[in-house]
């Protein structure tokens, strides 16, 4: 544990907020370099183990898929560092790679204790970056947020325990779904991986944290959540209908959605919903395209969130209905925007077409051909949403008349390195496969592949194009959309209220008679003990003597029986 990359960003978070100026700078940037040297100088293979109230425990294990996800989280962590360092805020500077060295530990985990441990850790330093808002709304929505991420540790601290009771160990390696307590971990992956009707925490709570806090989140909790997955549950047929599921319902509520952010939020369901499909079908092909595909959303998800955070510090907003025409006055940031929208969208060159396309080809060789279909449309309603409706209506609809200035220098440098990556992965993505668990016998760049990519993306934009020049598509208003978060923000609340409500009215009409029948009671059963009642009144000697012989008797009478 003394040589984990994990610990090292955690205990080197606790000095951040202690420096002030270009040491605090320095310090942010040095810990996620030193942690990628660290992580790759360990040895592959489980390191010391460490015996806890009867257990042996084993923090550190290295192989393939736990060093290709602790060296995507350090990078993300790297890129965010570089975009927070304008703040003058200690809290989110110290919180990101205290953040960062959770989802390290998780995947370097070889237990489940261990693994739990830093879920819960995840969980908790990253609410920090909510309520970093300092507003209302963002204390509430990161309250949401915390209970969300503690119900999804108790129900995984349940299924360890009674894989305890039952005698499986506490390894963690394949769980599947035939051992006690497996399914209960399932559910709690499930909730930080937002499967449907368990990802409302997800959609309600990103677009609330600050510019830097939602750049921060959007790599590390979903993307632990994949990695559980990938090593605890490959090959598990239900992941891939689920997986299905989660690529296709959020692009609804992309297209009407009017903040970006959370457009954003929703594209990140679709995107978890390819990974999962993939952890489902399992096998080689499927594991490393949905990690592949997890390091790269690491990478371009942030950029993404990224140049939305760049606008919102910028013009106050990321409402559709209130941008457009920023491309004038922030043209880099609309540039490195588009190399992210290309990335997300799976154009040739750009770093989804090397990954997702490794997902398609699994599901199409498992003879899915209903589940492939799905993600075919998913396919395009990405570009369609995440593609051209981000960049398009942020930096090239109708000008509202915003002039800002460019983002700050910092802002664009992390945005740089982004694009970097992301055009890195896309065109040269042996570089990537060579980091995947399995050996990777996949050649993307093929001739029937690149064209029908471009086929799909060319029919997506046409279809945008024609819905937008014919008032078809929906207008950017300002609303709210309900979705399943409604269930504890309006139905559950609601529902409280009005049993309250029921019951004040209840207790006025039934609380009068009731206080009046319990006196009139009270009174009767009294009465004979009052001062004017007749046992109140004197006895004389010879009464009481015979009510003393009389309970004597009595007693005497019942000993003998």
């Amino acid at each position: 544990m003394t040589s984990s990359p994990a610990l090292l960003l955690m205990l080197g978070a606790a000095g951040v907020p202690l420096l002030r100026g270009l040491p605090r700078r320095v310090l942010m940037l040095l810990l996620p370099v030193a942690g990628l040297v660290v992580l790759w100088l360990l040895p592959e293979g489980p390191g010391a183990g460490i015996a806890l109230f009867g257990l042996e425990l084993t923090p550190v294990r290295i192989d393939a898929l736990s060093r290709l996800f602790a060296t995507g989280f350090l990078v993300a962590a790297l890129l965010t560092t570089i975009y927070a360092l304008h703040l003058r805020d200690p809290l989110q500077q110290a919180v990101i790679p205290l953040y960062a060295g959770t989802a390290v530990g998780g995947a370097l985990a070889g237990d489940l204790v261990t693994l739990f441990v830093f879920w819960e850790l995840a969980g908790l330093s990253s609410a920090f970056l909510i309520w970093a808002g300092r507003t209302e709304r963002s204390y509430r929505a990161g309250m949401r947020y915390l209970v969300a991420q503690l119900i999804s540790g108790l129900l995984m601290l349940a299924g360890i325990a009674l894989r305890i009771q039952a005698g499986e160990g506490l390894a963690f390696g394949y769980l599947g779904l035939n051992g006690p307590g497996d399914a209960l971990i399932l559910l709690a992956v499930g909730i930080k991986c937002a499967f449907p009707l368990l990802h409302a925490w997800l959609t309600d709570t990103y677009p609330e944290a600050t510019v830097v806090g939602a750049v921060a989140l959007s790599p590390f909790t979903t993307k632990l959540a994949v990695y559980v997955l990938a090593r605890g549950f490959p090959g598990t047929d239900l992941l891939i209908w689920v997986g299905a599921a989660m690529t296709v319902f959020p692009i609804f509520y992309a297209v009407i959605e009017n903040d970006l952010r959370r457009v954003l939020a929703y594209s990140m369901i679709n995107q978890l919903g390819f990974m999962v499909a993939g952890v489902g079908v399992g096998g080689a092909l499927g594991v490393n395209g949905a990690s592949a595909h997890a390091v790269a959303d690491m990478v371009f998800k942030s950029l993404l969130f990224m140049a939305m955070g760049a606008v919102l510090l910028r013009t106050g907003t990321t409402k559709g209905s209130e941008l457009g025409g920023l491309y004038k006055s922030m043209p880099q940031t609309a540039a490195l925007c588009m190399v992210g929208a290309a990335s997300i969208s799976a154009f040739p060159l750009f770093s989804a077409f090397a990954t997702k396309s490794m997902i398609m080809e699994a599901v199409g060789q498992e003879h899915l051909t209903v589940v492939w279909l799905l993600l075919l449309f998913a396919s395009a309603g990405v570009f369609h949403h995440a593609g051209i409706k981000i960049p398009y209506f942020a930096f090239f609809a109708h000008d509202r008349g915003h002039r800002v200035a460019e983002a700050p220098l910092n802002m664009r440098v992390a945005m740089t390195l982004a694009a970097l990556i992301c055009v890195g992965i896309g065109v040269a993505p042996n570089l990537l496969y060579e980091l995947l668990p399995h050996p990777v016998d996949y050649v993307p760049y093929t001739a029937p592949h690149v064209i029908n990519q471009l086929q799909l993306l060319l029919l997506a934009s046409m279809a945008f194009t024609l819905l937008v020049r014919t008032g078809l598509y929906p207008p950017e208003l300002r609303s709210v959309n309900l979705d399943a978060d409604v269930v504890y923000r309006r139905v559950l609340p609601r529902g409280w209220h009005a049993l309250s409500h029921a019951v004040t009215r209840l207790r006025r009409a039934l609380g009068p008679p009731l206080r009046h029948r319990g006196r009139n009671l009270w009174s009767a059963t009294t009465r004979p003990l009052r001062p004017e009642a007749e046992l109140a009144t004197p006895w004389s000697t010879h009464v009481m003597v015979w009510w003393a012989v009389f309970l004597l008797g009595t007693v005497l009478l019942l000993a003998l029986l």
